[in-house]
């Protein structure tokens, strides 16, 4: 495997993830975003995520210094990306964002650099065209809490290589990763194609006042065994992000337009954006969800 310098673009919940599980894994990592600003809260996330891989993974103070050694920041697009073998794009789940996004690497990243969307709904063949080397480009898409749920679904598109697609397979491996192979463009790959229609079910319901966030996620967790009901998965993943995949879905199910409308009215414009910023649908951290008597 060729792949030594990963770049990944974006610093948000799965881009802050995929980057630390990388450099955890001794790879050496720029992240790359808009300005400093952002970057710096990445780090403030790091320091979070370390905590997570001492109590999760029982990571060692030297492993965890290793992976910050690992990583650097950048957000200059040109200089973050001179060196990349590997790109991982992670940011916001949007078409015009993404198409602007590869316009501007096309122009800046090297030969050698392979392209990889971590979407969660959007196809490679949206953007191959776009990214100017169709042949290197293909989806590599990883499940939130990364270092406990370490799957990473592959899905190129028809004019990606094959031998890119395995070099990427034997990547997500070299990271720690299970990894899952698509052998056909999949909107939502396999995991997102199973979770999103029971999550934006349980969401239509709370847009339609049958019920409410917490006894829907009681009753999932409690009949399925589940770790965390789907309203809870919402706040994971971030509510903006779930606002695009509902809006996708608008395309073919007319009432996820409720659904839009109250995230949008109830939880974006009041800046409840999640775990990401403290408070969703329930309050960061501890949410009641986490507690021990919540199912009795």
């Amino acid at each position: 495997m060729n792949f030594k310098n990963v770049t990944v673009a974006g610093s948000g919940v799965l881009g802050s993830q995929i980057a630390f599980q990388t450099a955890f894994q001794g790879f050496k990592v720029t992240v790359y975003d808009l300005n400093d600003e952002v970057l710096a809260k990445a780090k403030a996330k790091f320091s979070e995520l370390s905590e997570c891989y001492k109590s999760d993974v029982n990571a060692t103070q030297e492993q965890l210094d290793n992976t910050f050694n690992n990583l650097s920041y950048c957000s200059n697009l040109a200089e973050a990306v001179k060196d990349a073998d590997l790109l991982i794009e992670a940011v916001p789940e949007n078409v015009d964002i993404k198409n602007e996004f590869y316009k501007q690497l096309s122009q800046v990243a090297p030969a050698k650099t392979v392209f990889a969307t971590n979407s969660s709904t959007l196809l490679p063949s949206q953007f191959a065209e776009v990214t100017g080397r169709p042949e290197k480009f293909l989806a590599l898409h990883f499940a939130n809490r990364i270092w406990d749920k370490n799957v990473a679904e592959i899905m190129g598109h028809s004019g990606t290589d094959q031998a890119v697609f395995d070099e990427v397979i034997e990547f997500s491996k070299a990271i720690g990763m299970l990894a899952f192979p698509l052998y056909k463009e999949q909107s939502g790959h396999l995991l997102n194609t199973m979770t999103w229609p029971m999550v934006l079910s349980a969401a239509e319901l709370w847009a339609k006042d049958v019920s409410d966030p917490i006894h829907m996620d009681k009753m999932w967790m409690k009949v399925m065994g589940a770790e965390f009901g789907p309203f809870a998965i919402m706040d994971i993943v971030g509510l903006n992000t779930t606002y695009n995949i509902a809006k996708a879905y608008a395309d073919f199910n007319p009432s996820m337009n409720l659904v839009l409308e109250k995230l949008d009215a109830e939880m974006l414009n009041q800046d409840r954006l999640g775990i990401q910023n403290g408070e969703g649908f329930y309050q960061y951290p501890n949410p009641v969800w986490e507690a021990a008597d919540f199912l009795k």
